[in-house]
């Protein structure tokens, strides 16, 4: 079987989900480009928990794990099946690299999954499984969790980080002018060229010396999704950027393909 990609997805607001801005026509095109996989492993920063878990659920549930959005957000749903079998198979691949991941039979899709997800495959007929993002990982564990998902691009599984490549929720509430902050394009700007030179030991350094990296990313959750992407990537894979531009002035949307389309 053909090696799959590797997808990192700025899943911005949950608005995303009404609001396609600039990404969510190319998510579209990318999914209709790409060889069919025979399952998606989502990794996403709202569903951290203590260790690692991978969801074995058969008819994964759309979860609304958000509030104060509009009425039409929470009818959204996104009926794609589980990857039982399959998460079966991460769960032995991770442990055989060195993680102890226990599978869960109950999590269903977190927005952080099923809103890009919408675009990327709007028919939601490509089963989806989540992976979970340990609460205590740290920039250079995110990326060797990556490293161990890798072997699964062989057998037809496309890994999707879906994070936001900017997240400071503060300035996201309070920033309302339409005004692009000159900190998010600048902070974008410099992993954008990291990530696309391949030098994955300074994307692992990012949030230490990146410009604006503490206001781009008061916590690192958002951001640990790329460096599981990176991971993911073989090292001779090369990057397409997919340039999604600001929404509510802080949110850079900017996603990357690692190999497959973009080798």
């Amino acid at each position: 079987m053909e090696r799959t990609p590797v997808l990192f997805v700025s899943h911005g607001a949950p608005t995303f989900a009404l609001e396609p801005g600039r990404l969510g026509p190319q998510l579209t095109a990318l999914g209709k480009a790409l060889p069919r996989p025979k399952a998606l492993l989502v990794v996403s920063p709202h569903w951290m928990t203590r260790g690692l878990r991978v969801a074995a659920t058969a008819a994964p549930a759309t979860v609304h794990d958000f509030g104060g959005f509009p009425r039409a957000l929470f009818e959204l749903q996104y009926p794609a099946p589980g990857a039982p079998a399959l998460a079966r198979r991460t769960q032995e691949v991770l442990r055989a690299a060195g993680w102890p991941a226990e599978l869960d039979e109950h999590q269903g899709l977190d927005h952080g999954a099923w809103v890009p997800l919408r675009f990327l495959y709007p028919a939601a007929d490509v089963p989806v499984f989540q992976l979970s993002l340990p609460a205590a990982l740290d920039a250079k564990q995110a990326y060797a969790l990556g490293q161990a998902l890798r072997p699964l691009r062989d057998e037809g599984v496309l890994v999707v980080g879906s994070g936001s490549l900017t997240h400071n929720l503060y300035e996201f509430r309070m920033h309302d002018d339409g005004h692009e902050a000159d900190y998010a394009r600048e902070f974008a700007a410099w992993v954008r060229q990291v990530v696309e030179a391949r030098d994955d030991e300074r994307l692992q350094q990012t949030l230490a010396i990146a410009p604006h990296a503490k206001r781009a990313h008061p916590t690192a959750e958002h951001f640990l999704p790329l460096l599981v992407a990176a991971g993911a990537a073989a090292p001779d894979d090369r990057v397409q950027t997919l340039e999604g531009g600001i929404t509510y002035g802080v949110l850079s949307m900017d996603s990357y393909v690692f190999g497959g389309a973009a080798s």
